[in-house]
């Protein structure tokens, strides 16, 4: 199911921070390897085999991992990018088929979305990890003797760190998961501080498909651009809690509102840009469109809660920073 149909379909459901989930992504700036962190020394072996076992809190419950694992698949594009970035990567074996970033990451036809657990078996791995997984699958891989950790949607950039250290826990590479970590919150304070500072709120429109689905700022993405002072026009729109953060909005709702910018979290997908922007029935009389604050986001950056968070951010700043919506108004 293509991503922006899952988000449809998860909001709908008020659900739609599950389905967050699956996209694909690539560019921005490369993962560490998977060697980077040190970990093929022998100091960092005898530490890294003392850490285990090890039980961790996921989103499936307490699971135990026995030792150090050595064949770890990622059915999360997410979890794939942390893995990599923590320098887990030389233990992946096999990533699903959203998995496309970092590029050399073991792609496979895996479908996170239409799971077929044998085909996991078939790769003999010793961790699975998944950003959810159903009752039925859960137990198909504990039959199958295959440890299994969920880590789920973030809710907030404390649930993106909290993610990545659990993950450092479960392979072996706590002191690269605390550097990740650190380095983030470094680069996200640097673009906060350097942000243009408004006299007043801003708002946004943050569009996901041309059908006008989007985020209010109660949601991950939007605490994420709240840190620029942010604000979505979807706050106030009927039904907007009960979407879960993600409610469908429409053409006239939008006009009405006339945010100040509009991101594209849907220039991959649905082809989206500034010049289509500018072709919808009215929208150019928006200021925004006018006064070239339609920013184009990578969909797939845009979809996960993983390190690349930081590069979104620093995009939608310098945009800020180039065309600023009180000097213009």
């Amino acid at each position: 199911m293509h991503h922006h149909s899952r988000l449809r379909a998860a909001a709908a459901a008020a659900a739609a921070l599950a389905a967050l989930a699956g996209c694909s992504s690539s560019g921005g700036d490369k993962p560490s390897g998977g060697s980077s962190s040190g970990a093929g020394s022998s100091a960092s072996r005898s530490t890294t085999a003392a850490a285990f076992p090890v039980t961790l809190k996921t989103g499936n419950g307490g699971v135990t991992i026995p030792r150090k694992p050595t064949a770890i698949v990622s059915l999360s594009p997410t979890a794939t990018e942390m893995l990599f970035a923590i320098g887990a990567g030389d233990q992946v074996k096999a990533v699903d088929k959203n998995s496309d970033y970092p590029a050399d990451a073991p792609h496979t036809d895996l479908d996170a979305y239409q799971l077929n657990v044998e085909a996991i078996a078939q790769k003999r791995p010793d961790l699975v990890v998944s950003s959810g997984l159903t009752a039925a699958q859960a137990k198909q891989l504990k039959t199958l003797g295959i440890t299994a950790v969920v880590e789920p949607a973030a809710t907030s950039l404390d649930g993106t760190y909290d993610e990545i250290t659990q993950l450092g826990r479960a392979t072996g590479h706590q002191a690269g998961a605390a550097a990740l970590i650190a380095r983030m919150k470094k680069e996200i304070a640097a673009i906060v501080a350097s942000a243009p500072k408004p006299a007043g709120p801003q708002t946004y429109y943050y569009e996901l498909d041309p059908t006008f689905y989007s985020v209010t700022t109660a949601t991950f993405m939007g605490q994420v651009l709240h840190l620029l002072g942010l604000k979505s026009i979807a706050d106030s729109a009927k039904g907007a809690a009960a979407s879960g953060g993600y409610p469908q909005l429409s053409a006239e709702f939008v006009l009405k509102a006339a945010p100040d910018y509009v991101f594209l979290a849907d220039t991959r997908c649905c082809k989206q840009s500034a010049k289509t922007v500018g072709k919808r029935p009215g929208w150019s009389t928006l200021a925004a469109v006018r006064q070239q604050r339609v920013v184009a986001l990578d969909d797939d950056i845009a979809s996960r809660w993983g390190p690349r968070i930081v590069d979104l951010l620093r995009t939608v700043a310098d945009a800020l920073r180039r065309h600023p919506a009180a000097a213009a108004s």
